[in-house]
């Protein structure tokens, strides 16, 4: 018989009350069904769609909330901005859902979870303007961050990434991103996605200003970066969109063995120059469509 794997106080950081290290959740807390958002605020949006609550937890940007909509226990999890804080919740709602904190080993049956990204981005298309809601079939992450975890060439839709580091010029460039290119759960996608929302490829970038194009005080690296990545195609497909998280969940939860997709709605379209700055109203209604088919 395998010995199990032990996780030491040093690896997964259990507070004193039994919840786990950043979301002060407990594993019994944590439902099958999962939304993330990047606001803290919106996690009282959604919750408030439920029927009943069991739990209401903050601490710093990570505010959660279990509760029943429509006879679904779904639990809503805000995850603050970037990457680098998908990396902490995704393996957070991991280690409660798989390994037992009375014994810091690997549980023997996976609990597989469902999470849906409701998020906000830029449009890179014509076709994409404000207002859209735009389905990630694929992410690509120029943060990097997948790159730390063994497997990620597995999870990967490699000649992807040789396609889109051709077309940029960046193939030799120490100083450019490794790029990874990782696929939605297909079925997840499909119905989440259904036949009213656009579907593509989204980009999950390392800041909001530079890493997306964007110049104020500061002059870019490649100022036609965003005409490259606006002109890409790999088998039909464009790049729809920019945002900050699509990807390290993506790869993360494949990684981990999750189903995992992001949808976001577009509040400013990069082709046009335009932005929408009245869109809360309007995200309530991604909202909604969410909690029906997740």
């Amino acid at each position: 018989m395998q010995k199990k794997t032990f996780f030491p106080p040093s690896e997964l950081i259990i507070n004193e009350d039994g919840s786990v290290f950043h979301l002060h959740v407990r594993p019994e807390m944590l439902a099958d069904k999962v939304i993330l958002v990047g606001d803290p605020g919106r996690v009282d949006l959604v919750a408030s769609h439920f029927d009943t609550k069991e739990c209401d937890i903050q601490s710093r940007e990570f505010h959660t909330i279990t509760g029943i909509y429509q006879g679904k226990r779904i639990t809503v999890v805000s995850t603050g901005i970037g990457c680098d804080n998908i990396d902490i919740v995704m393996n957070e709602l991991d280690a409660l859902a798989n390994i037992d904190f009375e014994t810091r080993e690997e549980k023997d049956t996976l609990r597989q979870l469902e999470l849906v990204r409701i998020g906000t981005c830029g449009g890179l298309q014509p076709y994409t303007p404000a207002g859209t809601f735009i389905c990630s079939e694929i992410s690509i992450g120029f943060d990097g961050l997948l790159n730390f975890y063994e497997g990620r060439n597995t999870v990967c839709d490699l000649p992807l990434e040789r396609a889109l580091l051709n077309h940029l010029g960046w193939t030799g460039n120490l100083c450019a991103p490794a790029p990874y290119a990782v696929h939605a759960h297909p079925e997840l996608a499909e119905r989440i996605a259904g036949d009213d929302m656009v579907r593509g490829i989204t980009v999950a970038c390392g800041g909001f200003f530079g890493p997306q194009g964007r110049r104020l005080r500061i002059p870019l690296a490649d100022p036609h970066q965003n005409e490259k990545i606006e002109s890409f195609e790999y088998q039909g497909k464009r790049i729809t969109n920019y945002e900050m998280e699509s990807s390290a969940l993506a790869g993360l939860s494949l990684l981990l063995g999750h189903k995992a997709t992001t949808v976001c709605m577009v509040i400013a379209n990069r082709v046009k120059q335009e932005a929408d700055t009245g869109y809360k109203s309007q995200i309530d209604d991604l909202i909604r469509v969410v909690l029906e088919r997740i």
